[in-house]
């Protein structure tokens, strides 16, 4: 089992996904960001700034999801917040009843784990990171 650190960005409490980041403990890693093009005020100084990427389409962003996922045999998503899990399941639905094939899923949800160390903070990528870093005792 694969086990994945998941951190996501998202438009302010309940809003849209604008980015998420699925790190594995060897590196292999996914980031994508979405558009946003209402952000709220927080979001807009804070998060905007530093997604470091431009964005895709949802279909794009979804099948690159999928492609991603499909490296794996079985894996264990590791989060330190509720909604990166919710965010991260929503991305498995392209469609009423619709969800392509993935490998099973499984999660843990660990509030003792924190994206503090990240170097980028609000940036989704560099926070999964630094979960992945804490998870393994590595700060």
């Amino acid at each position: 089992m694969t086990k994945i650190f998941i951190d996501t960005e998202f438009n302010e409490f309940g809003g849209e996904l604008i980015s998420l980041a699925l790190v594995t403990g060897t590196g292999f890693e996914f980031y994508e960001v979405l558009e946003c093009p209402n952000p709220g005020p927080w979001v807009k100084n804070n998060v905007m700034p530093m997604l470091g990427k431009k964005p895709i389409s949802k279909e794009l962003f979804q099948d690159k999801l999928f492609n991603f996922l499909m490296h794996f045999t079985e894996i264990t998503i590791i989060a330190d917040w509720a909604d990166d899990i919710k965010y991260f399941c929503e991305s498995l639905i392209v469609g009423p009843g619709i969800s392509p094939r993935h490998p099973p899923i499984s999660f843990i949800l660990d509030r003792t784990l924190s994206s503090g160390h990240s170097k980028v903070l609000h940036n989704a990528l560099y926070d999964a990171r630094a979960i992945a870093d804490m998870y393994m005792g590595r700060v």
